[in-house]
């Protein structure tokens, strides 16, 4: 039996020492919690496997529903490199105060150390507070000694590249390259399902039992990327009723699909689910008899056995399109 639905997960609220209310006030996520930093959209990571909420399916949990239904749900050669592990990791970060200073390894080095995939992602800006700005990359050439010079000093900032953003920019962090989140941003993520990340530096700052967050010094010199860009800041370009491409490398593709009134989707040339997060306004999917409306900071999965399909809109919205080539 195939899959006739598209899917929407209970979000995985993740409580962090640099989190805020923005998940709940901005996006409508439901918690009473004061520092929420994630929402884990679709997860496939062990200990946090998303919960469909919709349709007759829910309460299935992803896992079982990839056991389920296999290529039906992620495509067939999806379905044959990851088996029954799902290959990406979706979120919405909020950033009331800055993250720590991270990277994370390639998949050679997080399959030889941790026994995982590495961590491949991209950013793209939601919301930002006037000021508000993202750490990465390094804004010159440097050694690891030079680095780690920097490191001990408490100089690191005076090396890493810092922009100023605001809603809509994107940034693509391929595995070393060393990134934050600062103060004031909501985020969509895209990345590797993974949770790997070797900090480098926190801020000096305490939890709430005043202790310091392990620091990964060791682990991180010889996983970073030391070499230098012109810019870090992906350039797109937005065209009504179209997917037009953001970011593709091996891992995923996104592209941007700014909806006005209606747009018919064909995927039948994709082998491959397809997830669509909505960043502004909202929309609905409709498939045969089957409806569903995504708001505002919703996300929802497209079964790869699904390749046709309508979106409406009320309103002027824009929603990410991610997909496995």
């Amino acid at each position: 039996m195939k899959i006739n639905q598209f899917l929407k997960f209970e979000p995985i609220l993740k409580e962090k020492i640099w989190g805020g209310e923005k998940l709940m006030k901005v996006l409508s996520k439901k918690s009473d919690k004061t520092d929420v930093g994630e929402s884990w959209e679709i997860s496939d990571v062990p200990g946090d496997t998303s919960i469909v909420s919709n349709g007759h399916l829910k309460g299935t949990d992803l896992k079982q529903l990839i056991v389920n239904y296999k290529s039906d749900l992620v495509g067939a050669k999806t379905y044959q490199v990851f088996g029954e592990n799902f290959p990406l990791l979706i979120k919405f970060i909020d950033a009331k105060e800055a993250l720590s200073i991270q990277l994370h390894p390639n998949d050679e080095l997080a399959k030889k150390r941790h026994n995982s995939f590495g961590k491949t992602e991209m950013w793209y800006v939601v919301d930002a507070d006037k000021n508000a700005n993202l750490i990465v990359g390094f804004k010159k050439e440097v050694t690891a000694g030079e680095y780690l010079k920097n490191l001990k000093n408490n100089t690191l900032l005076d090396i890493l590249n810092v922009d100023a953003v605001v809603e809509g920019d994107v940034y693509f962090i391929p595995t070393g390259r060393v990134h934050a989140i600062g103060a004031g941003v909501l985020l969509a993520e895209i990345q590797q399902t993974s949770d790997i990340t070797y900090r480098i530096y926190d801020w000096d700052r305490k939890d709430a039992e005043g202790n310091s967050r392990d620091l990964h010094t060791e682990e991180a010199l010889n996983a970073i990327d030391y070499h230098v860009q012109d810019s870090y800041k992906t350039t797109y370009q937005k065209k009504e009723n179209t997917a037009s491409k953001v970011v593709s490398c091996p891992y995923f593709t996104t592209n941007i699909l700014p909806v006005k009134n209606s747009v018919s989707v064909n995927h039948t040339d994709k082998d491959s689910f397809v997830i669509y997060m909505c960043v502004k306004g909202s929309v609905t999917f409709k498939y045969n008899e089957v409806e569903e409306v995504l708001y505002f900071g919703e996300t929802l999965l497209v079964p790869a056995c699904i390749k046709e399909f309508l979106i409406d809109s009320d309103e002027y919205s824009e929603l990410l399109e991610v997909y496995i080539k």
